[in-house]
């Protein structure tokens, strides 16, 4: 293998190509993967599948290494060439990895069709139930259903059958054939009855109560569910009331208030309480009854308030319920409210992230004035910066092209206001991403040469490599060629990198 896999002329016309050649100067062996975890997949995107393997097998981290290779192999078994995917399983060195890049290769011809082929790589794997189940799954969406069985007859695993019925069952509900799906959904239900591991068994259970619903035969949703609340109950865990929370609200989507309130009586986590009582809301809501939605959402926020500090046992899911709740008062137009909920979460980013919501549903509401307010009550202008890209899409979505492009370009303004060079990079990208879209190419060409001068300043060789990778997918997308003042800034790059 040559010293380097590009050379100095390629890195200098292609800003991938830089970013590789960037990577392959990395002293840091953690530093170079980190950058060829993101390298390789966009060589895989142009099929340079024996480029892509190279880079891989560049990484000194076994684990990272066997990880890209199957990442090589499934892209080589996608554009048929199955003989080289193969190849680079076998050269996977971990046991499992290699048993999972296997699958994924049968996995891939699974899904183009090619079921004689997926079944002979499945029939080589130690575990191949999944395979199988997989086979399954695209047989009957091809209106196979006998094969379907046949292939599901030879699944032993019990979590893996389920898995393939219930997929198999989701198919035909998406396509509106309800009692086509129940068939299915029993044999699931069957197979789920024996699964030896309590909370797989509750897990599956409630899934497919769930299908049940949307199969519309709520009978059986309420007797599918009813076995996993009763399996719930005896646990003595973290994830009875999780289980039990979830419960509940598939028995009301079923239709039995009732009994979806019994179940959440047995909740004892004030948090897990509170998220149920939001989904109880916005099942409220979807069915037209306002009063009892918003009701609803006020008791699942004094719930959550009412939460002393000490019963608390997650705080992250605490204060990110609290900016669901609040988007949720958006959505239910009640703006008031949401604007005070979320100012009022102590926690930083869960506040940005509400009032970043927020705005984006009340523009989609048409409630410009109300949209500023949240973006206004963002303190740091980087933040705001992303509430404005998040704002513009939203117009961009309604055909509201021009008021998405003023909001992208005062979005713009803000983006040197972010304060780590590799982040604002990423600002750049986004802003790119967006007038690419709206079709203003010299507003993204002007803002991909600012990042790439950016780029230039960031010191961390990986964060530098891995930031020119990300910004050779824009330059590729808006179809944009180097300047000369460009390749400068690229060949100042790689001169510093020869250091």
């Amino acid at each position: 293998m040559p010293e380097h896999l590009i050379t100095i002329e390629e890195a200098r016309e292609n800003l991938l190509a830089c970013a590789a050649y960037l990577a392959e100067n990395i002293r840091s062996s953690d530093g170079r993967a980190e950058v060829m975890k993101l390298v390789v997949p966009f060589y895989l995107a142009k099929n340079e599948v024996d480029l892509a393997a190279q880079f891989a097998d560049t990484v000194d981290d076994p684990f990272t290494r066997d990880q890209l290779l199957t990442m090589v192999a499934e892209k080589c078994a996608a554009i048929d060439d199955d003989e080289y995917a193969l190849q680079l399983a076998e050269a996977i060195e971990d046991h499992g990895m290699q048993a999972q890049a296997r699958e994924k290769i049968a996995l891939q011809k699974s899904g183009k069709g090619d079921y004689e082929k997926a079944s002979e790589i499945a029939e080589t794997l130690e575990h191949p139930e999944y395979a199988f189940a997989d086979i399954a799954v695209h047989y009957a969406a091809a209106g196979q259903d006998e094969n379907a069985a046949r292939m599901i007859a030879r699944i032993e695993y019990e979590n893996a059958k389920v898995s393939a019925l219930r997929a198999i069952a989701a198919e035909k509900i998406n396509k509106g054939e309800h009692e086509a799906a129940i068939p299915f959904l029993d044999q699931a239900t069957l197979a789920a009855n024996e699964i030896e591991h309590t909370e797989e068994k509750i897990r599956a259970l409630t899934e497919i109560g769930n299908f049940y619903v949307e199969a519309k035969r709520n009978g059986l949703a309420i007797e599918t569910l009813d076995k996993a609340k009763s399996l719930a109950e005896k646990l003595e865990n973290v994830h009875r009331d999780n289980f039990l929370a979830s419960i509940a609200h598939g028995l009301l989507r079923a239709g039995s208030l009732d009994l979806a309130d019994r179940a959440l009586d047995l909740v004892g986590d004030k948090t897990q309480i509170s998220a149920c009582l939001a989904a109880f809301s916005r099942e409220f809501w979807s069915r037209g009854e306002t009063a009892e939605a918003i009701e609803t959402l006020e008791e699942a926020y004094a719930v959550l308030k009412s939460e002393r500090d000490s019963e608390t046992r997650n705080s992250r899911a605490k204060y990110g319920l609290f900016s669901t709740i609040a988007v949720e008062f958006a959505k239910f137009e009640k703006p008031e409210r949401a604007l005070e909920i979320a100012q009022n979460n102590v926690d930083e980013t869960e506040r940005v992230s509400a009032l970043t919501q927020i705005a984006q549903v009340f523009t989609g509401q048409e409630k410009d004035e109300l949209a500023r307010q949240a973006i206004n009550a963002i303190e740091e202008d980087s933040a705001r910066m992303f509430a404005l890209i998040g704002v513009s899409d939203v117009k961009n979505r309604a055909g509201k092209k021009d008021e998405a492009i003023a909001l992208l370009s005062e979005a713009a303004h803000l983006a040197e206001t972010v304060p780590q060079l590799a982040s604002r990079s990423s600002a750049y990208n986004e802003l790119a991403k967006r007038f690419i879209d709206y079709g203003e190419y010299e507003k993204a060409r002007a803002v991909s040469h600012e990042n790439l001068e950016n780029i230039a300043q960031i010191r961390d060789e990986s964060s530098r490599a891995s930031a020119l990778a990300n910004l050779s997918e824009i330059y590729e997308s808006g179809k944009f060629d180097l300047t000369a003042a460009e390749k400068e800034i690229i060949y100042t790059l790689i001169r510093r990198a020869e250091w």
